[in-house]
């Protein structure tokens, strides 16, 4: 029996949901539904915008325009969810307008969101989730976005802007001196450098804050001993988003903090460099679980002070081949012929499945961890398979079933490999597996 004051927090990751899921019975989809059922509370990234099509195509979508509709959010609360993360690449691929048509749908419905609001302040706020085991607050945000999706500030003479919460971040790649003096040079010949100094004398720019570093084309430079890119979160997006963690932790039992990213370090399956320094600033702010999303595919989780941080948890749900109709952009931009459907524009984007998410398995595979507390104290963590059809037609793959077998053992082993880079330890047996905490708390007292 669990002891008193326990919560399971069941974690997902992507769910790109466009048609109906729980309609299947077959045994591996019920079971999935049944681990996410019997938690106590259970979250998903909606990287969705259940906006039933209202509002403009934006020109700039996260990659194709995620409309759905309304009835998107009923079947993920079908499924058993309860904490829904709204901020994202594609949160106003309907521009504005599709935005406040999404806020409408989920306050209409009644679920806990976070992430996205009518200015900038409500989209950094929390939101709770009361459950007789306790309460759970989210907040959502996003490294990952276009220009003008950011949420504006309200002022007192002036309405902010709807939009998402964002955590920004600076990129700086270093270059050797001979190579910085190149790109000082062509910058020089081409006139682009003067064109920057005119900019900075006219008041419609600033010099970077370190002296050292160089702009060109919109990237900065630095001269390092060998080349490398650095990235690092803006401390004032930082530092936002932690005021509202400490006022989460004074208002629940457990804190989670969700991050849209897509920002990789070497490879797709590493967070770029600035994702760990946030997640772990949260945690010293308060918070329990750090989950992120974005990449598609697993990445690895780490133990930090104790408490769990899952850096990527794939797609839960891969629908995005489905979306019912789409903007003439899209068709424009994947050069298909627009007297054509949605379809063609997704076969001849994937080549007749022989390029791009269709080709790799790791986009159709994830983990569904289960974290059980007890009060504020991380007491296990259970970690089951899940599998989204690799292979199959475009309708029937991309929505989730329990792996099973050699797959199942697949993922799991893998997921176990990407974690140990961080010292994790998970252990793998029948198709289940559990993560190693008395190591982690072995290491704390050692510190």
């Amino acid at each position: 029996m669990e002891a008193p004051g326990a919560l399971r927090l069941a974690l997902t990751g992507d769910s790109i949901i466009t048609r109906r899921v729980t309609v299947h019975e077959d045994a591996p989809t019920r079971a999935l539904y049944d681990v996410i059922r019997s938690a106590d509370v259970a979250f998903t990234n909606l990287e969705v915008i259940p906006n039933d099509y209202r509002g403009y195509p934006a020109v700039e979508s996260g990659g194709s325009h995620f409309a759905a509709h309304a009835w998107v959010v009923d079947e993920l609360v079908a499924m058993g969810f309860d904490l829904f993360a709204c901020a994202h690449n594609h949160a106003l691929d309907y521009s504005i307008e599709g935005l406040l048509a999404t806020l409408e749908t989920l306050d209409r419905k009644g679920v806990s969101y976070a992430g996205i609001g009518r200015t900038l302040g409500e989209a950094r706020m929390p939101t709770y989730f009361d459950h007789g085991a306790g309460s759970v607050a989210l907040i959502s945000c996003a490294s990952s976005f276009a220009k003008g999706q950011v949420a504006g500030e309200q002022r007192p003479d002036m309405q902010g802007r709807p939009g998402l919460n964002p955590l920004r971040y600076t990129t700086t790649y270093e270059v050797t001196a001979d190579q910085l003096d190149a790109i000082r040079g062509i910058a020089d010949a081409l006139g682009i450098e003067q064109q920057r100094q005119e900019t900075l004398a006219m008041g419609f720019g600033f010099p970077p804050d370190d002296p050292a570093v160089f702009p060109f084309l919109d990237a900065n430079y630095r001269a390092a001993a060998r080349p490398a890119i650095t990235t690092a979160p803006k401390a004032g997006d930082m530092d936002a988003i932690a005021l509202w963690v400490r006022e989460a932790r004074a208002r629940a039992d457990l804190v989670v903090v969700s991050l849209h990213a897509h920002e990789q370090g070497t490879h797709r399956e590493e967070p770029a460099a600035f994702i760990p320094t946030f997640a772990h600033r949260m945690i010293d702010e308060g918070a329990d679980v750090v989950i992120g999303h974005g990449p598609h595919l697993l990445c690895g989780m780490e133990l930090y002070r104790g408490k769990p941080i899952f850096y990527s948890l794939g797609n839960l749900i891969g629908q995005n081949e489905l979306v019912w109709k789409l903007p003439a952009d899209s068709y424009e931009r994947f050069r298909v012929d627009p007297a054509t459907t949605p379809s063609e524009v997704y076969r001849i984007r994937y080549d007749d499945d022989r390029k791009g998410f269709p080709i790799d398995a790791r986009f159709w595979q994830t983990v569904v961890p289960t974290c059980r507390f007890e009060g504020d104290t991380l007491a296990a963590i259970e970690i089951v398979p899940a599998e989204l059809g690799h292979g199959l037609p475009p309708h029937r793959r991309g929505r989730p079933r329990l792996a099973e077998g050699a797959v199942a053992a697949e993922i799991l082993n893998h997921f176990a490999q990407l974690s140990a880079v961080y010292g994790t330890q998970i252990a793998v047996s029948d198709g289940r597996a559990t993560v190693r905490l008395d190591s982690e708390r072995a290491k704390g007292e050692r510190q």
